[in-house]
């Protein structure tokens, strides 16, 4: 049975070294936030580095989630003194539960106060995509569906979920998700 990833991107507004108040509320809110996502009904999996290492992307071991990549339109820095971003990959049993979890409890209070935290870029911030049963994205996989998304919008290959598509590629409505919030699946 295939399951859905979900890759998510954001261009932060200092650093994730930057000591101000509201970088450590972030860090708060996302780590609370993932405690949270890996409970979640539905959730399989998300990218973790071996190591553990807080605030380390890049160079960092992130096992069969490959090497990070991040969108070419990021331009901010990529030591740890200097990267000014957040990026999740996850994998997730279905379009519902990963909806659920996403614009639900802890995570919709994070989006709320999304504009304190990240620039406002004009790119797509999150696509999601069938992936078949054992293979786990990678982060390039992420990055590549991404920008085909912020080229060419939602298909079977990269989409959102509120122009969502079943794993045969037809289009998908979930009940509370996309324009219409009809339940077609």
């Amino acid at each position: 049975m295939p399951h859905l990833a979900l890759y998510t991107f954001g261009v932060l507004k200092s650093p994730l070294t930057d000591p101000a108040p509201l970088t450590s509320e972030f860090y708060a809110t996302g780590e609370a936030v993932y405690r949270k996502f890996s409970q979640h009904p539905g959730h399989l999996a998300h990218a973790e580095t071996a190591e553990g290492d807080r605030g380390v992307l890049f160079g960092a071991d992130w096992g069969a989630w490959g090497e990070f990549a991040v969108p070419a339109w990021y331009d901010k820095g990529r030591t740890v003194e200097t990267t000014a971003l957040a990026a999740t990959l996850s994998l997730w049993t279905g379009l519902r539960s990963a909806f659920d979890a996403v614009y639900t409890g802890l995570h919709r209070a994070a989006l709320n106060r999304r504009h304190d935290w990240f620039e406002r870029t004009g790119h797509p911030n999150h696509v999601i995509w069938w992936v078949s049963d054992g293979v786990t994205p990678t982060w390039q996989d992420g990055v590549s569906r991404l920008e085909h998304l912020r080229d060419h919008d939602s298909a079977p290959h990269a989409f959102t979920f509120h122009r969502s598509f079943t794993p045969e590629g037809t289009p998908a409505r979930v009940k509370g998700i996309g324009p219409e919030g009809d339940q077609v699946r």
